[in-house]
């Protein structure tokens, strides 16, 4: 990257502090050693023991930092934390966090946002946190109606249509209108965030064989295929609906640019597959870049020195490039 949208830093936000969020990102910064600058936005009381860090006041100030200390946004939380033992009291600072990075974001002080990992339900419990997860609570503060879960590694991606639901609901929940928003939103997403001009998709069937003509089910016939369709007389590059045992072997990833799946487990077993510890979460429709590992908070291990950073590494990598993509115009999208 160059110029002047190249020295704005990634914003990496704590993520709940009992978790592995603080030990993985400081692993991260010495791995990257300033080349993808970023800037840790948390209480520097939850960092490990003897992390070096730099607190500025100023997230332009990031790029000075030597790669091998941390910069630090200071945000006071209530209480200490404690490795494993999520603390009701640290809550609301953890939504507080999020807010104030997405504000930093939308003003442009940062190239990209990426989230360090959040327990919904200690969340729920100490803040009365309303949200499903971290993507519906970042669409109701960018004032979005719908946005789209992608998972990237190198060499695949995949869109869920429907997430988590349970495999029961899924039939009824994947109307037309769904499917069609989720694919234009993704086209749209590939062509801004990736830089990809012409975009290749394949759609995934819903039953077994692509519903085999109807002896396997209807949805392939009666929702899929008509969107697909209708979207290809557009001039989009899409092709299905295909047998999702068929699609993740490399030479059919070769072929396309990201896979819209019809559930959650279609998508993600073959990513977690293929890159269980590189994957990275990142949301399209937003008014900004965000991406965040691929993975929970891991209680169990928090605190040990035991946690691979190499997703959060491979999201920071992701939202740097994004965010370069972009050409530094977020909040004006």
């Amino acid at each position: 990257m160059t110029g002047p949208a190249a020295r704005q830093p990634v914003i990496l936000t704590a993520g709940d502090p009992s978790g592995i969020g603080p030990e993985i990102a400081v692993k991260a910064r010495l791995r990257l050693q300033g080349h993808t600058p970023i800037i840790w936005l948390g209480d520097p009381r939850h960092l490990p023991p003897g992390t070096a860090f730099a607190e500025v006041t100023q997230l332009s100030e990031a790029a000075d930092v030597p790669g091998d200390i941390l910069p630090v946004l200071a945000h006071r939380f209530a209480a200490p934390a404690r490795p494993g033992l999520p603390d009701p009291l640290n809550a609301a600072g953890v939504v507080a966090v999020i807010e104030r990075a997405v504000a930093l974001v939308q003003a442009g002080e940062a190239s990209a946002l990426c989230t360090a990992p959040i327990h919904k339900k200690a969340l729920k419990d100490g803040a009365g946190f309303a949200f499903p997860g971290h993507t519906e609570f970042l669409a109701h503060l960018a004032g979005v109606d719908r946005v789209v879960m992608m998972l990237a590694c190198e060499g695949l991606r995949v869109v869920p249509v429907t997430i988590h639901i349970p495999l029961a609901d899924v039939p009824a929940s994947l109307t037309p209108a769904l499917l069609e928003e989720t694919i234009r939103v993704t086209h749209a997403g590939l062509i801004r965030d990736f830089g990809l001009a012409a975009p290749r998709l394949l759609v995934a069937g819903l039953n077994p064989h692509a519903g085999e003509g109807g002896a396997m089910g209807h949805e392939e016939a009666s929702v899929i295929a008509p969107v697909i369709a209708r979207l290809c007389a557009e001039g989009m590059a899409i092709r299905g609906p295909a047998s999702a045992d068929t699609m993740f072997h490399a030479a059919a990833r070769a072929g396309y640019d990201a896979a819209i799946c019809m559930y959650h487990d279609q998508a993600l077993i073959p990513i977690k597959t293929i890159d269980f510890a590189g994957g990275v979460n990142l949301t399209l429709g937003l008014p900004f870049v965000r991406t965040s590992p691929d993975h929970g908070t891991a209680y169990d291990i928090a605190g040990q020195g035991l946690a691979d950073p190499s997703s959060l590494i491979a999201a920071l990598m992701m939202a740097a490039q994004m965010g370069a993509a972009r050409g530094g115009r977020h909040g004006h999208d």
